[in-house]
This record gives C-alpha cells, structure tokens and sequence, in this order.
C-alpha cells in the first residue's frame, strides 16, 4: 500500500480555515452568553467565568477538553 504525502501548505490553510470559524463562533456566543448574565444581575466586574472547549475528531478517535477563565472587569 502506498502512502500519499500530505500537502502542508493546505493542511495548514484548512486547519486555520477551521479555527477562525471555532474562534468566531465561540466569541460570540460567549459575548452573548456574558452580556445577558451581566444585564440579568448574575455577573459583574471582577467575576471570573469558567470556559471548556471540547475538541473532538470522531474519525480519528481523538477528544480533548481545553479549560480556562475569563475574568469580567
């Protein structure tokens, strides 16, 4: 069996494609999600808000969960 060669050049362009759409997606729900908890009285400044990502690849077998913290001020 023979193994193909990646191209990198759009691997890379495909992989990045991906993350603005994950980034600008997650942004603003996230925006959302903050602004109706702050006009709602649940959140103010100097609150911090716990986020997850989960990363899953079904196909490859692969999930990862990426934790971390937005501080309000």
């Amino acid at each position: 069996m023979t193994t193909a060669a990646l191209d990198e050049d759009k691997f890379n362009l495909e992989i990045r494609k991906f993350l603005k759409v994950v980034g600008i997606t997650s942004q603003r729900e996230i925006e959302a999600a903050i602004r109706e908890a702050v006009a709602a009285g649940r959140l103010g400044p100097g609150t911090t808000v716990a986020a997850k990502v989960t990363l899953q690849l079904p196909a490859l077998g692969i999930e990862r969960e990426i934790d971390g913290e937005l501080e309000l001020s």
